[in-house]
């Protein structure tokens, strides 16, 4: 038996992961659409960047699970006795040790959070956390007070930035003897990231501690200098916890017996996670292979390793293995009708498509090529199965809200076709209200809310219609940062707009590295508004928040391209979650 054959069927009682085989769900509206045949050959257009890079495989060569068994590999059941073991031993500890020691309590919280495995003690963090309120302010030591800041607001709990008033000078800026308190420093920029609009001191307090850190780079050892540039460039709150815990495998030093305890429960837990993700690649790999599409639609992307690392990054929670799978296949017709709205179809086509979509019809597409009467079946198919399971499942039939955010998606394709067909740039405040909607993050947490299928509610489906912040300003994070590239998206050779040049446009006199330096302000304003979030009662889940912020974590990795149009911290983290092994 595979090593992955005896996680599913042994994980039950661990990580309550379920992968039924597919049941035959019934289609509303099911069609008798006959078998559609091309009128026209469609022609194939050649693309280099990750589609092309053998860490992303399309799905002609998809991941197989992998037998690692030797005769003296362990039962997996041994593994999970152990480690479940080891978990109820931390657990313990972590208990103990916060009744003891208040600022040890949230630095083992801080080590379990950026190894990524939180989700295992959720119920202790909280209430460490809980207790942590009443003495916010109560240390004149610069990283307890920043990390009590952090951990607390990461949580949801409202702390003042004024806890950071004792370390200010009577002229009211941060005293200059803190540069000498590298730690401290860190603390208290990494607290910064959790800003919101309007506090000054937080804004002042990223400005403070960035500059001394990077002014202290030049006179650290080299291991305090690596964990200092990490720090400015992965801020925990900015980054995916999952991507950069080697990281703090590395530059982490254990200077005492929880830390190895965390570390031993870490490996066991990344091994474990690694066969579950490679499973679902499966799944969805051949999900996609029998759809048919790769073959059907030559001129679109065919990556689906790539859209499963959406959902990977966003739903990071080992049991929510079937959730992954499902939020894949919306984000696979994301790229899809992207592509042919950016690549292929002609402003009269993509104008009938549109108008299908918003009908929602079968008999809407009489009039449509080939090549989109093919797409949108297969939309429409899947969308009417999710819909199914998602009634099947929590009793709430979520098809209008589905409906809704493809319509959405596709106005907003369209009017983005209409653009570049008259060669007329629109103003960027335009750009970006319409490219907020194009980014496609609406469809996909729609999507996400109701696959999670938690606190359904008509107040929440009320909301969630109304593109709330928490999705707006991660779509606006994604279509920002997206715009900063210099490449094209994958060297394709279709229309693709740019805030940037719209910008430029607008703003006569401006050069390209002002109209960058405001691009990258709005995506910290934008970051503030999602703090915000954090900080306000709504009705939405902490799966659902967390998710999103994943998302808006995920996209530095998903659009930093280098020179050759590739995606290197894609590839890293794609080799780190799902290739490589944490030797025991």
């Amino acid at each position: 038996m595979l090593i992955i054959d005896q996680m599913a069927s042994s994980s039950r009682a661990f990580f309550k992961v379920f992968n039924p085989a597919p049941k035959s769900i019934p289609r509303i509206g099911q069609s008798n659409l006959m078998q559609l045949t091309h009128k026209k050959q469609l022609p194939t257009f050649q693309r280099r960047g990750i589609a092309e890079d053998s860490l992303l495989p399309s799905s002609t060569t998809p991941i197989k699970p992998m037998n690692v068994e030797t005769k003296h590999t362990r039962t997996m059941g041994d593994i999970f006795v152990q480690h479940s073991q080891k978990l109820e031993l931390f657990r313990n500890v972590l208990r103990n040790v916060a009744e003891l020691d208040a600022l040890e309590g949230l630095n083992m919280i801080d080590a379990v959070q950026r190894l990524g495995i939180d989700f295992h003690f959720q119920r202790e963090i909280d209430e460490i956390l809980h207790k942590q309120m009443s003495i916010v302010s109560a240390s004149d030591d610069l990283h307890e007070v920043a990390l009590r800041f952090r951990l607390l607001r990461q949580h949801g709990y409202f702390v003042p930035e004024d806890v950071f008033n004792n370390f200010k000078d009577s002229k009211g800026t941060f005293k200059q003897v803190l540069g000498e308190d590298i730690k401290g420093l860190m603390s208290l920029y990494e607290a910064s990231q959790l800003g919101t609009e309007g506090e000054d001191t937080l804004v002042e307090a990223e400005k403070f501690s960035g500059h001394l850190l990077k002014t202290s780079l030049s006179h650290l050892d080299h291991h305090q200098a690596r964990i200092v540039g990490n720090t400015l460039r992965n801020p925990h709150h900015k980054s995916l916890a999952s991507f950069m815990a080697r990281n703090f495998f590395v530059t982490s030093q254990a200077t005492n017996s929880w830390l190895n305890l965390l570390k031993d429960v870490a490996k066991t837990d990344f091994n474990m996670v690694r066969s579950l993700h490679q499973n679902e690649i499966v799944q969805i790999s051949k999900w996609w292979k029998e759809l048919g599409l790769a073959k059907e639609l030559k001129f679109a992307r065919d990556q689906p390793q790539k859209w499963y690392i959406w959902s990977m990054a966003c739903l990071t929670d080992p049991k929510l293995s079937e959730e992954r799978v499902e939020l894949t296949k919306p984000i696979s017709f994301v790229y899809l009708i992207d592509d042919i709205f950016d690549v292929y179809g002609t402003l009269d086509d993509l104008i009938l498509f549109t108008e299908a979509v918003n009908r929602w019809e079968i008999t809407a597409i009489d009039h449509l090529p080939d090549y989109m009467k093919i797409c949108f079946k297969a939309l429409y198919d899947m969308t009417n199965e999710i819909s199914c399971k998602v009634y099947q499942k929590h009793g709430w039939n979520p098809l209008q809200s589905l409906k809704i955010s493809w319509a959405s998606l596709c106005n907003a394709f369209l009017v983005e076709a209409k653009w570049f067909a008259s060669g007329q740039l629109p103003k960027s405040e335009e750009y970006l209200k319409n490219g907020i909607v194009s980014s496609g993050v609406n469809v996909v947490l729609v999507h996400m809310f109701f696959i999670l299928g938690q606190n359904i509610t008509r107040k929440s489906v009320e909301l969630l219609n109304e593109t709330p912040a928490m999705i707006s300003s991660s779509a606006a994070i994604l279509r920002l940062w997206d715009d900063l590239g210099s490449a094209k998206d994958e060297n394709q050779d279709g229309n693709d707009g740019s805030y940037v040049r719209c910008y430029l446009e607008e703003h006569e006199g401006c050069s390209i590295e002002e109209a960058r330096e405001k691009t990258i302000n709005m995506i910290s304003d934008e970051w503030k508004k999602l703090n915000r979030e954090l900080l306000s009662p709504n009705p939405f889940p902490a799966t659902f928040t967390l998710a999103s912020l994943n998302l808006a974590r995920m996209i530095p990795l998903m659009y930093s391209y280098d020179g050759n149009q590739c995606l290197p911290s894609l590839k890293e983290y794609m080799k780190l979650m799902l290739y490589e092994t944490v030797s025991m």
